[in-house]
């Protein structure tokens, strides 16, 4: 993946933290690994783009509207590491534990980030992206147990570098089917930890990933001559078909009212998303991941 990917895919983020208020200014991240944050800049990107944020996005917002847990029980545990002996379920899961390891990370659990990382170097290995997860990654892990900040660096690095490694091989199918396994994970676990409320943040920004998924699904399009990918994408079409029951409406005919359950978009739009309409899309999310994770 080129420089200029990566930049935008921050810049993404950037504007998605200050558009949900939590534009506070970002400081450099002064830790033993040495990592500094940069500002954004926004260049041409390659044709294998596409808008859809590293899973690390959804988590940390998570903690940044107040939602601070060590709870694990949800997260696919390595143990069944074992369990995935196909292409498909080994591109997928990937993206699962990297999503998994990344929540570890954000949320400061560094005793499992260390499981983790271990788990997501195995399945690496064997799906080709071996040169992005160096076995010095785990002696910076291991340093940088302690700070959230580093961790959560180190972890979005191993991320970029698997998916830039996959991206150089020309491994397209599996690159789709890696970010379809971190993204549904990142909801998956949002879902896990928010309850539908009024006025809830974390919820509005789950009817917001509408329009991600929508990205995502015109990604796996591109790749569906793979039978894996296709089956992929016909689950993700099924659970796009979930969060267009969500409303849109324009803003201005809108008069902003029933904002407890609205999502401010871009380009005047707000969404409405009702629990009922909510629970049907958890239940969509739940039942996907659990069958790509072989758990119940």
């Amino acid at each position: 993946m080129n420089k200029s990917t990566l930049l935008f895919l921050s810049a993404i983020t950037a504007f998605t933290f200050s558009s949900c208020g939590g534009g506070e200014k970002s400081e450099d991240i002064e830790t033993g690994d040495s990592v500094k944050t940069e500002e954004p800049q926004v260049n041409p990107v390659s044709e294998t783009f596409f808008q859809v944020p590293s899973p690390g996005e959804m988590l940390t917002f998570i903690k940044m509207v107040g939602k601070n847990t060590k709870d694990v029980s949800f997260l696919n545990s390595p143990s069944n590491e074992k369990k995935y002996t196909d292409a498909k379920s080994k591109a997928i899961n990937f993206g699962i534990y990297s999503c998994d390891l990344s929540y570890c990370s954000i949320f400061n659990i560094g005793s499992e980030a260390l499981k983790y990382f271990k788990t997501v170097k195995v399945m690496g290995d064997q799906i080709g992206v071996s040169t992005a997860i160096k076995p010095e990654v785990l002696k910076r892990l291991e340093s940088n147990v302690g700070s959230s900040d580093s961790l959560a660096v180190i972890t979005d690095d191993v991320y970029f570098s698997s998916f830039e490694a996959l991206e150089d091989s020309k491994q397209g199918p599996t690159l789709a089917l890696v970010v379809a396994g971190g993204w549904l994970e990142s909801i998956f676990i949002a879902v896990n930890l928010a309850k539908f409320e009024e006025k809830s943040p974390v919820i509005e920004r789950l009817a917001d990933q509408k329009y991600t998924l929508e990205n995502l699904v015109e990604f796996l399009k591109k790749h569906e001559t793979d039978a894996n990918v296709a089956a992929v994408k016909a689950d993700f079409d099924g659970l796009l078909a979930e969060f267009n029951k969500i409303s849109e409406k324009d803003a201005t005919a809108a008069g902003g009212k029933e904002g407890s359950k609205t999502a401010m978009l871009g380009g005047g739009k707000q969404l409405y998303i009702t629990k009922e309409v909510y629970d049907a899309i958890v239940a969509k999310i739940k039942s996907i991941r659990n069958s790509y994770t072989l758990t119940k």
